[in-house]
């Protein structure tokens, strides 16, 4: 029996050896490609603990050898810094109170220097004097001290934790708990080769093989673990395939499962230009997010501090999903922009049908007129005093005028819908300019012969000025012609420059625009208000006026006031 007990102590002590030897290698690899902080303390700490278990068993067994007593104090002070080295990787993901860090570094000094100052170390069967009892009894406080702080803080962490890196947490944290329970057990056992011996023999493998899956845990663990955060994946995978016909709708549809992945506080989501589209949580204040940046989209997101080390297998996920965010995104473009298009089409095709419509009818009231004069002309002339024969001359007139002028203005808009409008700017003087077109548009609607009685003109420009004079001329007339046919003098036209460009500004005192139809006052065929059933008019100057402004890389715009109308024409210049 008892050589069957000494060969399984012996078995399992060779397996801890290969075991905390392997747990040395793989967390140096860790380090080797983490870098950082808290992979070079735990690889500290599982390296000093394979000193201890490989190297120490090369110690000789009889204390009176030579260089016994140095080498067991060596392998003690061992024992004394690795729970310290694996509290430091514990608390270095979310640092602990000022307190605690005194009391755990004094205690692990302190008791670093007793064990060099021991006055002896008893041999296996010797006698334990008191002093050496205590030296025992503190050394098993520091253990159970700092391997609960790591129990403690590795298992409440994992509680907000997604699945592979709440394992690995809990897993850690048991294997801290059961290296407690080995050492203490060691510690309380006199006889190497009892049954005691062996329980501890094995629950040190247990702790060991705990170690191991926590920190590399293999294909099939991930997988059990990783079945929540898959199912979110799979959910978030589902909600990006489903069409989405804005960015924001996309965006509420996996934001939650992206938190949910990796147990984050808060998620940003990013499009290619670096504007926010949506968020979830509030993200926490002082703590440096992870970015994740994919084609068409970058995810901002708050993690806790343990997830970038534990939660590699989620952030893998997480470089899955912001991919498929990012062409979520671009299909979402895509689709806005043909609905966008489909939408100017069919408005387009509207305006077009209107546009045909109402100028069909524009030009029959002309034409129907001139046909009807005509045809009284022919049948009914010389029964016609002199009297009305001037009257159907005079109204002939009129109406072939006002058929000149709208197929005019349909030619201006045939040629500036096709960009065929060529701008012309050169040097001109400008308040030379503007008096004769004003005097040009206000001479038919003054009847006392100075258009300066009814037109105020100001320029604050200099006197020479580079733009087109026609697209000028055409636009300031029709303004000024409208100012006197909707409103009512007197008519005020202002000219500036600013900055380099032109603004002429024609207001009059009339009732205005009325509010209802301001958002399609340079639409064609569009009438200004009140005046639409007692003025004659086209309702297509303004969209003139407009078209001839842009063309010339400037605009028009209407501007309300409390009375009147005010337009504003705004040129470039130099």
């Amino acid at each position: 029996m008892l050589r069957s007990v000494h060969a399984a102590i012996v078995a399992l002590g060779a397996l801890n050896s290969v075991t905390f030897a392997g747990l040395a290698i793989v967390t140096a690899w860790q380090w080797a490609r983490r870098r950082d902080a808290a992979a070079a303390r735990l690889t500290l700490s599982f390296v000093t603990l394979a000193i201890i278990v490989t190297v120490g068993r090369l110690v000789p067994a009889h204390h009176h050898a030579l260089g016994w007593a140095f080498a067991v104090r060596l392998e003690i002070e061992l024992l004394v810094l690795f729970p310290y080295l694996l509290y430091s990787f514990a608390v270095a993901f979310a640092p602990p109170s000022r307190r605690l860090q005194t009391v755990v570094t004094a205690l692990t000094a302190s008791l670093s220097v007793w064990t060099f100052a021991l006055p002896s170390v008893p041999g296996s069967g010797d006698p334990r004097p008191a002093w050496f009892v205590a030296y025992i009894v503190a050394f098993l406080v520091h253990w159970a001290v700092l391997s609960s702080v790591v129990a403690v803080r590795l298992w409440r962490a994992g509680r907000g934790q997604p699945g592979v890196a709440s394992g690995r947490m809990r897993m850690l944290a048991f294997a801290a708990v059961g290296l407690v329970v080995a050492i203490v057990g060691s510690a309380s056992i006199t006889n190497t080769h009892s049954s005691g011996e062996l329980v501890v023999q094995f629950v040190a493998t247990l702790s060991g093989v705990a170690f191991l899956l926590g920190l590399a845990p293999p294909s099939a663990l991930r997988a059990h673990w990783r079945t929540p955060a898959q199912r979110e994946l799979e959910l978030a995978i589902r909600q990006l395939m489903t069409l989405a016909t804005t960015r924001e709708e996309a965006a509420e549809r996996v934001l939650p499962s992206t938190v949910a992945i990796v147990g984050a506080h808060a998620a940003q989501l990013l499009d290619a230009d670096g504007s926010l589209v949506a968020s979830e949580g509030v993200p926490p204040e002082g703590q440096e997010p992870l970015r994740i940046d994919a084609t068409g989209a970058s995810l901002i997101v708050w993690t806790s501090p343990y997830a970038p080390f534990f939660g590699d297998d989620e952030l893998s996920l997480l470089n899955t999903l912001a991919a498929l965010i990012g062409i979520t995104l671009d299909r979402v473009r895509l689709f806005e922009q043909e609905r966008e298009t489909r939408l100017e089409l069919e408005r387009n095709n509207e305006v077009m049908a209107d546009f045909i419509a109402l100028a069909a009818h524009e030009l029959r009231t002309p034409v129907t007129a001139i046909h009807g004069f005509v045809q009284t002309l022919n049948h009914l002339g010389p029964r016609l005093s002199s009297e009305q024969r001037h009257e159907v001359r005079a109204t002939l007139e009129q109406q072939t005028a006002r058929l000149a002028l709208l197929v005019e203005q349909l030619l201006d808009l045939s040629r500036l819908d096709a960009a065929a409008v060529e701008v012309r700017p050169r040097a001109i003087d400008l308040r030379s300019h503007l008096e004769e077109t004003v005097a040009a548009a206000a001479g038919s609607w003054e009847s006392s012969g100075n258009w300066k009685d009814t037109v105020k003109l100001t320029v604050d420009a200099p006197e020479t000025t580079e733009v087109d004079p026609a697209v000028l001329d055409r636009i300031v007339t029709n303004l000024v012609t409208n100012a006197f046919r909707y409103g009512r003098p007197p008519v005020r036209v202002h000219a500036e420059r600013l900055d380099g460009r032109l603004f002429v500004a024609v207001e009059d005192d009339g009732p205005g625009v009325m509010p209802e139809l301001e958002q399609t006052l340079f639409e064609r065929f569009t009438r200004a208000g009140v005046a639409k059933d007692r003025v004659s008019g086209t309702g297509l100057g303004l969209a003139i006026a407009r078209a001839y402004a842009r063309a010339h890389e400037g605009d028009l715009r209407y501007e309300g006031g409390p009375t009147g109308a005010r337009f504003v024409l705004e040129l470039p210049t130099r």
